[in-house]
Formats: C-alpha cells, structure tokens, sequence
C-alpha cells in the first residue's frame, strides 16, 4: 500500500511539473493626450532693459547770487511755461539798477552838452568867416590905393596881416567844430555803455525771478529759504513728461534685423513698434514708437542706443523708473510649434514624443528655438502632420503602443502682444519671446 501511494504521488507531481506557466495578461494601451504640430508664422519679439527719460529736461539753475526768499510752486506738480518758481532777494540788484539808470541820464546830460558846444562853435565859425571876409575886403581896396598913393603902405600891410589873422581865427574856429563833434560821438558812446549797463542790471533784477522754461513737473528743490544763492546753482528740475522717452541699448545685431525686417503687413506696423513693460511685471497700455537711434555701435559694447517715445497721459511714468521695451524684431515664417510640456530634456538633449501609424510611440530627438508664450518653435526634428504627446510622455516607450485622446487647449493667461500674430497665450511678462541670445540688455529665457 505504501508502495502505491508513493507511485501515485510521483506521477501527480510529474504531471503538475509537465504543465507551462500561465502568461502575463497583456498591457493595454497607456492613454495619453496628443495635439497637432501647429504651423503658422511667429513673430519674434526682442526685449531691452532700459530706463525712462523726459521728453525735455531743464536743470533750473540761479543767474544771479543772493538770498533765497521764497519758494512759490509745490514740489512735484505741474508747472507751466514762465511760472514763477523761486525769488531771489532783489534788493542788490535793483540798487546796481538804480545806480545804472543815473549813469545813463548822465551821459545823456553830456550829449545835451556836447551838442550845445558844437552849436557854440559852429556860431563862432560864422563870426570868424563874416571877420575875416571884411579884413579881405579892405585889402582888396587898399591895393590899388597903395599903388597910387592914395594910402600909405603901411596901412596895406596891417590889412593885410589882420586878414590873415581872421583866416587863421577861422580855421581855429573849425577845429573848434570838428572837436565838439568828436565830444558829442564820445558823449553817445558813453550813453550807449550806460545803456548796456542799466540792461544787464534790469536782466540781473528779471533772474531774480526764477521761472520755468518749460512746462513739466517741477521735482523736489534743492535749496531752502534763507540759503546764499550763488551762480549756476541747480534749484530743482523740470521734466516734460508727456511724452516720455525710455532708452534702451541694443545689440548691434538685433538693431540689424529690427531694421532690415519688411515694413507692411500689420505685425510690421512701425507706427506701433514698441511695448513697454514696467518693473512690477504690466503692460504700459501705450504703445510706443522709435524716435532717436545713436549715431554709432558703442565701441566697448556692441550695442547702438535707441529712444523710443511713449504717450504719457496722467503723467503716470516718471523719468528714471526702470521698464522693458520690447519690439518685433523678426518673423518666422511657417515656424512649427509645439507645446512646452510636450518637450523632454534627456542629458542637455530634447526630444519629443511622435504618435505614428498604429498608435506607436516614437521618441525623437528634436532642435528648440525660440519660446512663444507656452508653446515651443521646432526648428528640426518633426513635420506639419506629425502629432505629438502633450501629456503622458513619461509613462510610455518607444514603439509601445498608447491610446491617443485630445489634448486640452493651452491655458489663455494673457493675451497675444498687440500687433503681433496670436499664437499661444503666455503669462505676463512673456518669458523668452525673443531671438538668439545677445548683448545689450535683451533676454531670452
């Protein structure tokens, strides 16, 4: 009997030892969420840190020393052209003023003189010559008497020397003209000194006044009441604001392709060139336009300055305040993009993966560009048809087969740059809307 069961136990485990090993259910298909290759031309947007400037910036400067003794504006508001900002004490100046006005009608005084003596002068001329014109008239008569006999000699000869003493008296009388007229050319001379005198002092009382060239906001002051005044001392600053100019530094290259890219179509608008993004992150909702370009590529730093100038309604943006200017600079034409989560990084390397024919995975290995908002430009590595894996790319293989379902649509945190073709929505500010790295300030992320 024992015998027997260990026969039958043998060949029961023989049996059980002879059956295959059950296979391993097979594994369905990962679903995963797929999109389109989109394919469209993509403007390429530079971006430059810069700062704001005034459209017109005057340093309101003293002409003239003195005590301040008032202050009449309040710092930081608007102020117009030929608004009284400060006073000088005028006391001292208008003393010079008073003592420049007596000069002159001294001088005045010596015109009035000067020409009463070439008057007395030109009288006694007149004298001299009707003198003179007798004492010729007697020698006249007395010659031919003398011949005769008529007169003595002697009295010929002083009508004669009397003559010439009243031609001599004459020609004194003449030089006597001629040097009250130089008095009186020298008085006017005098006079017109004086003049310029009583002007500049009347213009040292005028800069007593300080006034504002233009209209701006007038900044804090740097001077109080009481202070000594000296020449060209900066009391504050007046900065036109609306416009405002904000420049930037760009790289001799980017200024290349900014000025070389076409000039129609509306994402080409050069009347709208500029966006301008300030430090907390919005968007100035004016546009801009280029207004000055430097004259030449900064030698130390490859890079060209250029203003751009904003509508500043409200006064909002101040000179000075840091900002962002970006501006088209390139459009690519029929780019292929992709979304950013559908890229992977594998050791400094992208890839992306392909839903084929059959549903099978195939991994590529692809070549990014530019970021657009949230999606990705291809520049080598996949087709306009080619459909890719947005979601799920970590848990598949390639060649495995996956069960493509709809991609959902990329969330719209932002809207698209004004005048630029809308492509993806992106978060404000945009990272990397820009072209190849460079110098300058631009930045691509």
């Amino acid at each position: 009997m024992c015998a027997r069961a260990f026969l039958i136990a043998a060949v029961v485990v023989s049996a059980t030892g002879c059956k295959e090993a059950p296979k391993p259910a097979a594994r369905p298909p990962e679903p995963v969420k797929v999109g389109q290759v989109i394919q469209k031309d993509v403007p390429i947007y530079g971006e430059w840190v810069g700062t704001t400037i005034g459209f017109v910036t005057a340093q309101i400067r003293a002409r003239v020393s003195g005590y301040l003794i008032s202050q009449n504006y309040k710092e930081g508001t608007v102020v117009k052209t030929g608004d009284l900002l400060f006073q000088i004490d005028p006391r001292q100046i208008q003393n010079s003023v008073n003592h420049a006005r007596a000069q002159l009608k001294t001088m005045e005084s010596q015109v009035d003189q000067a020409k009463a003596a070439v008057a007395t002068a030109e009288a006694e001329v007149v004298r001299a010559e009707a003198t003179q014109k007798k004492t010729a008239l007697d020698v006249e008569r007395y010659r031919p008497l003398a011949s005769r006999g008529s007169v003595s000699q002697k009295e010929l000869d002083d009508s004669i020397q009397a003559n010439d003493a009243n031609i001599a008296q004459v020609d004194a009388a003449r030089a006597n003209v001629v040097n009250a007229k130089a008095a009186v050319a020298r008085s006017q001379a005098e006079v017109v000194r004086a003049q310029a005198a009583l002007d500049e002092a009347l213009l040292n009382l005028s800069w007593t006044k300080v006034t504002s060239p233009i209209s701006g906001i007038a900044g804090i002051k740097t001077a109080d009441i009481g202070d000594l005044i000296q020449t060209s001392t900066v009391l504050t600053t007046v900065s036109q604001v609306n416009p405002l100019y904000v420049q930037v530094g760009i790289a001799e290259q980017e200024y290349l392709r900014w000025r070389q890219r076409p000039a129609t179509g509306a994402d080409f608008d050069r009347k709208s060139d500029l966006e301008l993004l300030l430090s907390d992150g919005t968007v100035f909702p004016h546009r801009g336009t280029v207004e000055i370009v430097d004259r030449q590529v900064g030698v130390t730093t490859g890079t060209i300055s250029v203003r751009g100038v904003f509508p500043n309604p409200g006064d909002i943006l101040r000179p000075g305040q840091f900002a962002k200017v970006r501006a088209v600079i390139d459009m690519k034409k029929g780019a292929l993009l992709v979304p950013q989560r559908a890229v992977r990084e594998v050791q400094g390397l992208h890839e992306v993966g392909v839903v084929g024919p059959g549903d099978t995975v195939d991994l590529r290995k692809v070549e990014v560009a530019e970021r657009v908002g949230s999606l990705w430009i291809i520049s080598q590595g996949l087709k306009p048809d080619d459909r890719v894996i947005v979601e799920g790319l970590d848990k598949v293989r390639a060649g495995e087969k996956v069960k493509p379902l709809p991609a959902d649509p990329e969330p719209a945190s932002a809207k698209p740059m004004p005048g630029a073709t809308p492509i993806a929505p992106s978060p404000s500010p945009p990272t990397g809307q820009t072209s190849a790295p460079a110098t300058g300030g631009m930045s691509k992320k």
